[in-house]
C-alpha cells in the first residue's frame, strides 16, 4: 500500500504544482475541493463532501499549501484507495490538468498521447523526492529499452556526451525535459514517428501495465475444440487474450498463481508449437506461430509463476528496486567518503598546526639560548665590572676610616653636645610610651563601646524575632478577635519599625564605632612605630653614655579629637549624656 500512495503522489504533485499559477507554493481553497472530488471518482473513494467542507472551514479565505492538503489527502483519500481503480484514468485526469501549463510549445516527433506515456514512466522512474526529478541512471535505463524497442543500437559515447553536457545543479531532468529529450529525437535519429510510437508504447505497457509479454497466438476452445487467433497479454497473476491487439474486445483470462504449471505438448491434429497451461480448475492448450515463441512463451510463464511463488514483485519493477538501492548505498559511501576525507584533511590540518607549534617551540627555544647566552656574557660583565666598583670602594672605605680616626680628636669636642641631644631624646621617648599607654586605654574604652553595642544589638535582635513570633500567634486566632488582632499587629508592626529604625542606628554607631577603633588602632600603630623607632636610637647611644630618666608626669588624656582636648571630668560628663540618650532611645 505503501508504494501505491507513492505512485499516487507523484501524479498529485504533478496536478497540485499545475494549479498553483503564481508559483507561490498554494492553491486556491475552490479549486482544492474540485480536484479532491476528482481524485475520488477516479480512485472509487467514496467522497464525503462534509469531511471536505470541515477541513477546508475556517476564517482564513486565503490559499493553501502543499502542506495543508497533505492531511485531507492522506486522511480522506489517499488511506481509502484500494487497489480496484483504473490506473491510466487517475494518470490521465492529473496529466489533463498539468499538460498545458507545462508541456513544450516546440514542435515534437511525438504524439501527445506518446508524451502522456513518457509522463506515466517518468513517475515510475522518479526519485521519491520532490520536486520530482529523474537521475541520469534511469534516463539512461529509459533510453536504452527504448532504442532496443526500435530495434536500433544503443549509442553509448552519444549518451556520455549528453551527460558531460547535462548542468549538474540539477542532479536529473523534470518530466517535460524528459519529453522534450524523446520527443526532439536527439536519441532517435533515423526512425519515425510510427517507430518511435509503437517503442514508447511498448515500454508502457512492460513498466506501467506490467505486460512482460504479448503477442498472436492460436488457443483452443473448451466446448466447441476449435483453434482461434487470439492476442495474448502476459502480466504478473494473469493472461488475458482479445480478439485483437487493440484490446478492445476481451475473450476472457487466464488467472495464475504459485499451483499453475506450464508444459511443452507435442505436435497433434496438424497443430505445432504446442504447450499446455495448467491451473486449478481449467487447462488450456496454446499454438504459438514458430517454436522460439514457444520457448519464449513457456520460460515468460514459467518466470512468473516461479515469482508468485516467492511472492516477489514484477522483473523491472524489482530490478528498479535494486538501481535506486545500489544508488543509495552508492551516496552512502560516497557520503562516508566524503566524511573521511574530511576528517584526513582535519587531522592533516592538526599535524600540520602541532607541526608548526613544534618550529615555533624551537625557534622560540633557540631565541631563548641565544637571550640566555646573551644574558650570561652581560652578567659575567656586570660581575667583573661590580668586583672592580667594590674593590674601588673597599679602598675609599679604608682612607675614610683613616680620615675618621683623624677626626676622633674633633669627635670628643663634640661629645657633650650629643650627650644633651641624647637627654632631649629620652624626654620624646618618654612622651611617645606616654602616647602610646593612652592610646591602648582609647582603644579598649572603644572596645568596650563595640562590645555593648553588639550586645544591644542581639537584645533588640531578641526582642524583635519576639514580636515577630508573637504577631504570627496572633495571625491564628479566631474571627472573632481578628479585628483587635489587626489593630495590635498595626501597633507591633509600628513598633517593629521603629525597633528596625533604632537597629539601624545601632549598627551605623557600630560602624562609627568602628571606625574609632580603627583609627585609634592606627594612632597606636604610628605610636609603636614611633617608639620603636626611639628605642633603636637609645640602643644606638646606650653605650654612649647612661640616659638620665625625667621625673614622672601627670598622665594625659589622649582621645579622637588629639591629646588633652578634654579634661577627665568633660569626657566623663559626655560618657553620662551618651549613655541618657541610648536609654531614651
Amino acid at each position: 500500500m505503501g508504494s501505491l500512495k507513492d505512485e499516487l503522489l507523484k501524479a498529485i504533485w504533478h496536478a497540485f504544482t499545475a494549479l498553483d499559477q503564481d508559483h507561490s507554493g498554494k492553491v486556491s481553497k475552490s479549486q482544492l475541493k474540485v480536484l479532491s472530488h476528482n481524485l475520488c471518482t477516479v480512485l472509487k473513494v467514496p467522497h464525503d463532501p462534509v469531511a471536505l467542507e470541515e477541513h477546508f472551514r475556517d476564517d482564513d479565505e486565503g490559499p493553501v499549501s502543499n502542506q495543508g492538503y497533505m492531511p485531507y489527502l492522506n486522511r480522506f483519500i489517499l488511506e481509502k484507495v484500494q487497489d480496484n481503480f483504473d490506473k491510466i484514468e487517475f494518470n490521465r485526469m492529473c496529466w489533463t490538468l498539468c499538460v498545458k501549463k507545462n508541456l513544450t510549445k516546440n514542435p515534437l516527433l511525438i504524439t501527445e498521447e506518446d508524451a502522456f506515456k513518457v509522463w506515466v514512466i517518468f513517475n515510475f522512474l522518479s526519485e521519491d523526492k520532490y520536486p520530482l526529478i529523474i537521475v541520469s541512471e534511469e534516463i539512461e535505463y529509459l533510453l536504452k529499452k527504448l532504442t532496443e524497442a526500435m530495434g536500433g543500437g544503443w549509442q553509448q559515447e552519444q549518451f556520455e556526451h549528453y551527460k558531460i553536457n547535462f548542468d549538474d545543479s540539477k542532479n536529473g531532468l523534470s518530466a517535460w525535459e524528459l519529453i522534450e529529450l524523446i520527443g526532439n529525437g536527439q536519441f532517435s535519429k533515423g526512425m519515425d514517428r510510427q517507430t518511435v510510437s509503437m517503442a514508447i508504447n511498448e515500454v508502457f505497457n512492460e513498466l506501467i501495465l506490467d505486460v512482460l509479454k504479448q503477442g498472436y497466438m492460436m488457443k483452443k476452445g473448451h466446448r466447441r475444440k476449435n483453434w482461434t487467433e487470439r492476442w495474448f497479454v502476459l502480466k504478473p497473476n494473469i493472461i488475458s487474450y482479445y480478439v485483437s491487439e487493440d484490446l478492445k474486445d476481451k475473450k476472457g483470462d487466464i488467472l495464475l498463481d504459485e499451483n499453475c504449471c506450464v508444459e511443452s505438448l507435442p505436435d497433434k491434429d496438424g497443430k505445432k508449437c504446442l504447450f499446455l497451461v495448467k491451473c486449478f480448475d481449467k487447462t488450456f492448450e496454446i499454438s504459438a506461430s514458430d517454436k522460439k515463441k514457444k520457448q519464449e512463451w513457456i520460460q515468460a510463464i514459467h518466470s512468473t509463476i516461479h515469482l508468485l511463488k516467492l511472492g516477489s514483485p514484477p522483473p523491472h519493477k524489482e530490478a528498479r528496486q535494486r538501481r535506486k538501492e545500489l544508488r543509495k548505498k552508492q551516496l552512502a559511501e560516497q557520503e562516508e567518503l566524503e566524511r573521511q576525507m574530511k576528517e584526513l584533511q582535519v587531522a592533516n590540518d592538526s599535524k600540520q598546526q602541532e607541526l608548526e607549534a613544534v618550529r615555533k617551540k624551537l625557534e622560540e627555544a633557540a631565541s631563548r639560548a641565544a637571550e640566555e647566552e646573551k644574558k650570561r656574557l652581560q652578567t659575567q660583565v656586570e660581575l667583573q665590572a661590580r668586583f672592580s666598583t667594590e674593590l674601588e670602594r673597599e679602598k675609599l672605605i679604608r682612607q675614610q676610616m683613616e680620615e675618621q680616626v683623624a677626626q676622633k680628636s674633633s669627635e670628643l669636642e663634640q661629645y657633650l653636645q650629643r650627650v644633651r641631644e641624647l637627654e632631649d631624646m629620652y624626654l620624646k621617648l618618654q612622651e611617645a610610651l606616654e602616647d602610646e599607654r593612652q592610646a591602648r586605654q582609647d582603644e579598649e574604652t572603644v572596645r568596650k563601646l563595640q562590645a555593648r553595642l553588639l550586645e544591644e544589638e542581639s537584645s533588640k535582635r531578641a526582642e524583635l524575632e519576639k514580636w515577630h513570633l508573637e504577631q504570627q500567634q496572633a495571625i491564628q486566632t479566631t474571627e472573632a478577635e481578628k479585628q483587635e488582632l489587626e489593630n495590635q499587629r498595626v501597633l507591633k508592626e509600628q513598633a517593629l519599625q521603629e525597633a528596625m529604625e533604632q537597629l539601624e542606628q545601632l549598627e551605623l554607631e557600630r560602624k562609627q564605632a568602628l571606625e574609632q577603633y580603627e583609627e585609634v588602632k592606627k594612632k597606636l600603630e604610628m605610636a609603636a612605630d614611633k617608639t620603636k623607632s626611639w628605642k633603636d636610637k637609645v640602643a644606638h647611644h646606650e653605650g654612649l653614655i647612661r640616659l638620665i630618666e625625667p621625673g614622672s608626669k601627670n598622665p594625659h588624656l589622649i582621645t579622637n579629637w588629639g591629646p588633652a582636648a578634654f579634661t577627665e571630668a568633660e569626657l566623663e560628663e559626655r560618657e553620662k549624656n551618651w549613655k541618657e540618650k541610648k536609654t531614651t532611645e
